[in-house]
Parts: C-alpha cells; sequence; structure tokens
C-alpha cells in the first residue's frame, strides 16, 4: 500500500518531468490510499489553476482508489507527529495516515525528508 502526496499527484498532473518519471511509482487504485485531505488539497489547487471540472474529474479519479478519511485515531498521532516533527497540520494528518495504515508515503515534499517509510524525491531546481 501507498499514500501518494498531494505534491507527487501535482506534479503528474502538470506533466512535469518529474511527474512522468513518479507515474510509474504510483501504485494501481487498489494499493493506493488517498487520505481526505489529499483530496481537499487537489481540490483546492485544481479549482484555482485549471477550473472546477478538473477538479471533479480528479476526485473522481481518486474516490475509486482506497479513500481514507480522517477519524480519531488519525487525527491523535497526526497531532503526535506534528510535535514530534514539526509537520503542518495537513503533512502530519497524510504522514499518520501511512503509518496507520502500514504503507508507505510517496512524496516530494522536503518536510518529509528524514522520516522512515518515505520515499522522498525532490524537486529538480
Amino acid at each position: 500500500m501507498r499514500v501518494v502526496d498531494t505534491s507527487v499527484w501535482i506534479e503528474w498532473l502538470i506533466g512535469s518531468a518529474l511527474g512522468k518519471n513518479l507515474a510509474a511509482q504510483i501504485p494501481a487504485r487498489e494499493q493506493c490510499l488517498v487520505p481526505t485531505i489529499v483530496q481537499l488539497e487537489l481540490s483546492k489547487w485544481l479549482t484555482r489553476e485549471v477550473g472546477e471540472e478538473a477538479a471533479d474529474q480528479m476526485i473522481a479519479y481518486t474516490q475509486r482508489c482506497v479513500v481514507v478519511p480522517l477519524d480519531t485515531r488519525i487525527a491523535l498521532l497526526a497531532a503526535d507527529l506534528h510535535r514530534q516533527h514539526r509537520l503542518a497540520t495537513a503533512d502530519a494528518i497524510v504522514y499518520a495516515t501511512a503509518l496507520e495504515h502500514g504503507a508507505d508515503l510517496l512524496t516530494c515534499d522536503a518536510h518529509f525528508t528524514a522520516l522512515p517509510g518515505v520515499i522522498y524525491v525532490p524537486k529538480l531546481a
């Protein structure tokens, strides 16, 4: 199982060189965990950058993956991770979701660099 962070989805959606390379690391839908906070971030970004129709299409795509809602267990783990690693709230929720489900996390976000279970692929300068 793998959680794909918003940063990876955005690179994939814009068709960047990095996004094209990352496409091979995005798992099949039944192995792809999508935290609801990632759906929120994608919807916000796509609506702002491309439009509502693109946002709706991407959310429909993620709904065919394994959507993981924010529940109390994940929220409390995220609070601990926020304190331990100084992660932003959304990042802590994404990481907590991966840990709670025994999944790895694929990300381009440097905040996750040294954390266990993270596959960090830096953005090209």
